[in-house]
């Protein structure tokens, strides 16, 4: 079953590689979507695939990559949409 879900990481999560990373990831997976940085310093992103495949990649996103400091993650389960057709980052 297909699942889409949106993440909001906080914390030291900006210039550390997070998006690159979360990008690398996310295609080893297989899943499509994006990441983006916000302005307020957090990450966004969003993932959409396989059930199990979407939750290992926001599993990930508890931690992130090694020099990232992950105090917080809000995710939001939504209908999935099929509307990517690979993964990218946003600016």
């Amino acid at each position: 079953m297909n699942k889409r879900a949106r993440v909001i990481v906080s914390g030291r999560v900006q210039g550390v590689s997070f998006r690159a990373w979360t990008k690398r990831m996310a295609e080893s997976l297989e899943l499509n979507g994006w990441v983006r940085n916000l302005h307020n310093g957090d990450v966004e992103a969003v993932f959409e695939g396989p059930e199990d495949k979407v939750r290992e990649m926001v599993e990930w996103c508890r931690k992130g990559p090694r020099l990232a400091d992950v105090r917080g993650i809000q995710i939001f389960e939504e209908a999935w949409r099929g509307e990517f057709r690979n993964f990218s980052i946003r600016f």
